[in-house]
């Protein structure tokens, strides 16, 4: 077997022409990261590191699924180098109301004890203090007065704990009445100002293309994601939409999913940070 040795400046060229290395975005403080409801799989780790800085990890059981994949493999993922994204799943409005109903509680309430079991999932998982746990609020636009009081009880429930609140939201302008757009993250930003409560760390979503570029392991420049001051944008989803994504439709693969090509079965969402470990989980 030949051994060939490259020069440190053939190898700089090299990486340079492939855009990445070990998920760094080459000639910018950025990383790309995924997240997935189902774990990956241990064999698929070594692959997936070779592209990916961090990966979203789930402390509770994802949106649909009655287990969690996920639970146990925090040590697994360190030891390959990954940062974290650290994600609990939240009730959506009609769930957000039934549980009002049942328990007799107000949406606050109630967003205080799913975010009491999130807080008692990331100690079970030895994630450090100080790291930030993001609820999953899935649906756009502006909150519903129910969904607000969930959101702000859960994010001030979590910041008076040892971990700090971080939401995942949509960042894509929808109307707001007449002549008016807004995000979720916007409405979210307005909320806690005019409160004056905790911080909130913002993952926002946005495959629309533009500003999102496509399944690509060149992403586009976090300054592209409307929001100036989210901690991470995801710019690619499995599926696809179709309605949004048509432009970058052929980053896609025929089913319109995410995907590396070493690893056609496993679908995957795409995100972009400056950090290499978002949420500080390491």
């Amino acid at each position: 077997m030949r051994i060939y040795r490259l020069s440190l400046v053939a190898l700089l060229l090299a990486c340079s022409a492939l855009g990445f290395a070990q998920g760094a975005v080459a000639g910018a403080q950025q990383h790309i990261g995924f997240d997935r409801n189902e774990y990956p799989g241990d064999t698929a780790l070594a692959v997936l590191r070779k592209h990916f800085s961090f990966v979203g990890y789930w402390l509770t059981n994802p949106p649909g699924e009655t287990t969690n994949s996920w639970r146990g493999k925090r040590a697994t993922l360190a030891a390959k180098g990954f940062g974290f994204l650290v994600l609990a799943n939240g009730k959506d409005d009609v769930d957000i109301v039934k549980a009002m109903k049942t328990s007799g509680k107000t949406a606050e309430i109630v967003g205080q004890r799913d975010a009491a079991a999130a807080v008692a999932a990331a100690q079970r998982e030895h994630f450090p203090a100080g790291t930030i746990v993001f609820l999953d609020q899935e649906e756009g636009g502006r909150l519903l007065p129910e969904q607000a009081d969930y959101l702000l009880g859960w994010t001030e429930m979590v910041a008076r704990s040892a971990y700090k609140p971080g939401a995942y939201v949509s960042g894509q302008a929808v109307d707001d009445g007449p002549g008016k757009k807004i995000t979720t993250a916007q409405d979210i930003r307005e909320r806690v100002k005019t409160k004056h409560l905790h911080p909130v760390a913002l993952w926002v979503y946005d495959d629309a293309c533009p500003p999102s570029n496509g399944c690509k392991l060149q992403p586009p420049a976090m300054s592209a994601s409307g929001t100036p001051d989210a901690v991470v944008w995801q710019f690619a989803q499995s599926p696809r939409r179709p309605e949004i994504t048509g432009a970058c439709a052929k980053t896609y693969d025929a089913a319109g999913n995410c995907v590396v090509p070493e690893l056609p079965a496993i679908h995957l969402d795409l995100s972009v940070s400056r950090s290499a470990d978002p949420s500080h989980g390491r």
